[in-house]
């Protein structure tokens, strides 16, 4: 009887922290496809999860930080959504490969043509975007969600370092370490550039030279190896011969 108990809290204690779990994570957020390097271009996808038993999530409003305005902002096409892309004029114009620009995206919205989101399913919404910003360490894009019953969630409260998450938090972008020359291309080119300074020929030569010599011992080694076969075979025979006779 008492094990039967014991069992039964278990469970339920089991079950509330899974329920629990679902509630505290089930918001909208965003995470790279890969990585999201500062100073270069990432693949993004802004995941949609309904919280709503009765009502499809039918509209996302997805605003975009104005402290690191981003000049390349591409969101790929989500069979049954539309999408609007919104720009800005800047109050400081960019610098992008030579060019200046002088808007950024503010806000990109999709709307459902039809069912939207359905309740106990997600949505991905894939965007591409750069230039990522060189001096932060992460990005936050405050978010509306909008259900068919007209509800409006809005997770636009910024996370607090040290501090508890948010009930309604905003999606953040963790921004990795940027490699040397923003393509990482990093041991490859350290090694292009030994040889070009000649720093790194004589290790090469080296290199080879220890092949060479390596292959020059196994071909050795091989010839030899036939040569005592042959003696071998060759003494089999006269052996048998002597046998015979």
């Amino acid at each position: 009887m008492k094990i039967s108990r014991v069992l039964t809290a278990s469970a339920v204690a089991a079950g509330s922290v899974v329920l629990l779990s679902g509630t505290a994570f089930a918001h909208v957020s965003v995470q790279p496809q890969g990585e999201a390097a500062k100073g270069s271009y990432a693949t993004v996808n802004f995941k949609v999860p309904n919280e709503s038993d009765t009502a499809s999530t039918v509209k996302l409003e997805v605003n975009f930080p104005t402290d690191h305005p981003l000049a390349s902002v591409m969101p790929q096409p989500v069979p049954g959504w539309d999408v609007k892309v919104t720009k800005s004029k800047l109050d400081k114009p960019l610098e992008v490969h030579g060019n200046k620009i002088t808007e950024a995206v503010s806000k990109v919205t999709w709307t459902a043509d039809d069912k939207g989101v359905q309740p106990g399913q997600f949505q991905q919404f894939p965007v591409s975007l750069g230039q990522l910003p060189e001096d932060a360490d992460q990005m936050v894009f405050k978010a509306l969600q909008t259900y068919s019953d007209k509800e409006v969630v809005r997770w636009i409260e910024e996370p607090v370092e040290g501090g508890e998450e948010p009930e309604k938090p905003a999606p953040v972008l963790q921004l990795s370490e940027a490699a040397d020359d923003h393509h990482g291309g990093g041991s490859a080119d350290k090694a292009a550039s030994s040889d070009s300074d000649g720093k790194g020929g004589d290790d090469a030569k080296e290199n080879t030279a220890s092949a060479d010599s390596s292959d020059g011992t196994a071909r050795a080694l091989g010839i030899a190896g036939i040569l005592v076969g042959a003696a071998g075979v060759a003494f089999g025979v006269l052996a048998g011969r002597r046998r015979s006779a």
